[in-house]
């Protein structure tokens, strides 16, 4: 799953200036035909050139100070190799370590996968939430390729939040389901990356971006007809559609019992006494049957 990632840093090691640890700042002009001297003053950091790659467009930029914090990392350095090295690496920490090109790769790889576990944790923060809430707005993540959410804007997802368990996936607000990303650069990356949690805290923390439930379903039809639900291949709405129109409905049952609930006392007696007077009419009319 990390083939993909690992590619493509190995050209960010043949286009950094040496291979040694002292070069992790890198200079972008090689990669994007900027002119050298210009960018040799600014730098690029680590950070900015990882989410910048092909292929990366799901992650965000993670704040250095978060990174910084040992706090936030807790637990990562019994996860992944390397950890001190690859913490220096994202970090453009200097040093004067001589390292070999297998070495140097392997720190790079485990770089990755560092910042990863990193990022997952901190898109959970109101910050991180921010960030991922003005790529989910541009459509960076893309849409869902169910033709009735018409082109309803996705959300990364992973399916465990255990690293090289499963790859990540995309999920619709909509239909409230999950799909392989359209582009396999994305379908390589490691689900952990993202997390289980992610979406729906997202979806909690901005409520206004939660789309309704879809109310359009494939019927599939045989010359016109419409098949019916009992036949093998009849229709079936899908499960995450059935769940979240009855979440829709019980919302709006709710809401309805609220607004009755607010008539008072008044209507509830009044509909004891209905019930009783219709209970005790039935009550007549059996006896007069039986007469």
């Amino acid at each position: 799953e990390y083939g993909d990632l690992r590619s493509q840093t190995k050209q960010m090691s043949s286009k950094s200036h040496n291979n040694s640890m002292s070069g992790k700042t890198r200079q972008r002009g090689e990669s994007d035909g900027s002119d050298d001297s210009t960018l040799s003053s600014e730098g690029v950091s680590w950070i900015e050139w990882f989410v910048s790659l092909r292929g990366n467009e799901l992650f965000c930029q993670v704040d250095a100070e978060y990174i910084q914090d040992d706090f936030n990392l807790t637990g990562l350095s019994a996860i992944v190799p390397n950890y001190e090295y690859a913490l220096d690496f994202i970090l453009d920490v200097e040093t004067d370590e001589g390292l070999t090109e297998e070495q140097q790769e392997m720190i790079e790889s485990a770089a990755e996968a560092l910042y990863g576990l990193i990022h997952a944790r901190f898109i959970l923060t109101s910050r991180g939430l921010a960030f991922m809430a003005e790529k989910f707005n541009h459509v960076d993540f893309g849409r869902c390729p169910r033709v009735l959410c018409h082109g309803q804007p996705v959300l990364p997802v992973g399916q465990s939040d255990t690293p090289r368990t499963n790859t990540c996936k995309i999920f619709c607000p909509c239909c409230r389901d999950i799909y392989y990303p359209k582009y396999s650069r994305h379908a390589n990356i490691d689900g952990a990356y993202f997390g289980t949690s992610f979406p729906h805290l997202f979806l909690q923390t901005y409520p206004e971006l939660i789309a309704p439930p879809p109310t359009e379903f494939y019927e599939p039809r045989i010359y016109g007809f419409r098949i019916h639900s009992s036949a093998v291949n009849g229709a079936r709405p899908p499960v995450a559609l059935l769940a979240a129109q009855a979440s829709h409905d019980r919302a709006a049952a709710k809401k309805k019992g609220d607004a009755a609930g607010k008539n008072g006392k008044n209507d509830s007696i009044d509909d004891v006494a209905a019930g009783d007077s219709a209970a005790a009419a039935q009550q007549g009319r059996r006896k007069a049957a039986a007469l």
